[in-house]
């Protein structure tokens, strides 16, 4: 039963559960060297799964050790290419899904994003469109606006994300965002590499 994959409802269930805990009052560094000990542990388990590494390629690693390393912070997504996003923007690559949060609080947005980008990733699903709207305040922004992106960094939402950025105009601006989904690792599987 270790190896057990959980199935979608299961994940989502476990997320919302997750969103609810609290740690207890001192416990706090515990869970933080508890989730530093779990990430070390992932990095070892995925460079272990490495195929190996071609010989030219081990030459350009020994001059890219001598240079310093910059670590990219865990649940920082990388942007969406240019490319990519002009073809979004103009039409030519198909947004495969929208969601529209308007007028919802943040628990119901957080919840029904979730459940959204668990079937659009286990659906294959590549490019979908969040809307969270911009925010009725004058000069301020959305509370959704501002929170979203602020929830894909968290643990349940940073495995189903490989990018996102502000939409283009023509697709709500400031006030949606172009969001680019994993591969699911059936999706590797499936490629020749």
């Amino acid at each position: 039963m270790k190896d057990r994959k959980l199935s979608s409802d299961e994940r989502i269930l476990w997320g919302k559960v997750a969103k609810s805990a609290r740690a207890l009052p001192g416990r706090m560094k515990e869970i933080a060297a508890f989730e530093e000990e779990m990430a070390a542990r992932l990095a070892a388990e995925d460079e272990v799964s490495k195929p190996p590494v071609p010989p030219t390629q081990r030459v350009s690693d020994a001059f890219a050790a001598v240079a310093p390393k910059v670590k990219k912070p865990a649940g920082i997504h990388h942007p969406l290419e240019k490319p990519t996003r002009k073809k979004l923007a103009k039409g030519r690559l198909a947004i495969d899904a929208r969601l529209d949060l308007h007028g919802l609080y943040q628990d119901a947005a957080h919840d029904l994003l979730l459940d959204f980008l668990y079937s659009a990733h286990d659906r294959g699903l590549r490019h979908v469109l969040v809307i969270t709207g911009k925010g009725r305040s004058v000069g301020g922004e959305g509370v959704l606006r501002r929170a979203v992106p602020l929830w894909f960094s968290k643990a349940e939402f940073r495995f189903l994300i490989s990018s996102y950025e502000w939409a283009a105009q023509n697709h709500g601006g400031e006030g949606a965002m172009y969001v680019r989904l994993s591969k699911s690792r059936a999706d590797y599987r499936g490629s020749v590499l």
